[in-house]
């Protein structure tokens, strides 16, 4: 009897300390686990203190340029445009409403001025952002209202020939932020830019084709 009773008080203390090396387990686990998050974190933070003014003044002037785009683009279903050029103008609309988000989102998390957009009709106005009217590739107010006062394919003609013209102006605001020393290196400001300069040289490829198009078609007539 005495013998059952010690193997049983020993399958009680094994068990009490196989209990309590999980539960120790699971601890250090823990502490591992939110040890790693903050250290996470903090180098989020730290990362987003590696901008430079370069950085704040290429985002804030984007997110003027890419807001120009949108009234060209909003133009195409009233204008008569082409389903093509309709299509291509909805794209446009779409990408560079998103790229806004994110650099006013860019913008905002490291506590730096945020331009908001406002459009009206063919007037576009930025509260929280210095001139934007001389930035590369912008229209002039006579190219807007020019554009805005034609139709079906005279609207397609110009409507390409001066989006292609608005996209190089972004290609060389691209450029230019990565000529300038230091800039570009914040991870999430790379991504931005580098991602506008693939998606506006690309645009450009799809646009030229289709001004090409559109003039072989205006000679056969």
């Amino acid at each position: 009897m005495y013998r059952i009773l010690s193997i049983g008080l020993a399958a009680c203390f094994l068990a009490g300390c196989a209990g309590s090396n999980a539960t120790s387990s699971q601890a250090d686990t823990q502490a591992d686990t939110e040890a790693l998050e903050a250290l996470y974190w903090a180098r989020l933070d730290s990362a987003k203190q590696s901008f430079t003014e370069a950085d704040v003044a290429f985002m804030t002037g984007m997110i003027g340029h890419h807001a120009q785009a949108l009234i060209m683009a909003r133009m195409a279903p009233d204008q008569a445009a082409s389903t093509q050029v309709r299509t291509l103008a909805a794209r446009i609309i779409n990408a560079q409403n998103d790229e806004i988000a994110s650099m006013q989102r860019w913008l905002r998390d490291r506590d730096q001025p945020v331009p908001e957009v406002h459009i009206d009709g063919t007037k576009l106005m930025l509260h929280g952002a210095g001139d934007h009217s001389m930035m590369p590739g912008m229209l002039s107010a006579e190219q807007l209202d020019e554009l805005a006062a034609s139709s079906g394919p005279e609207f397609d003609r110009l409507f390409l020939t001066y989006m292609i013209q608005h996209h190089q102006g972004a290609v060389s605001m691209v450029d230019d932020l990565f000529d300038k020393d230091g800039a570009g290196q914040d991870e999430a400001a790379f991504k931005l830019s580098s991602d506008i300069h693939v998606d506006q040289i690309t645009e450009i490829a799809r646009m030229r084709r289709m001004l090409d198009s559109l003039f072989l078609t205006t000679q056969d007539r």
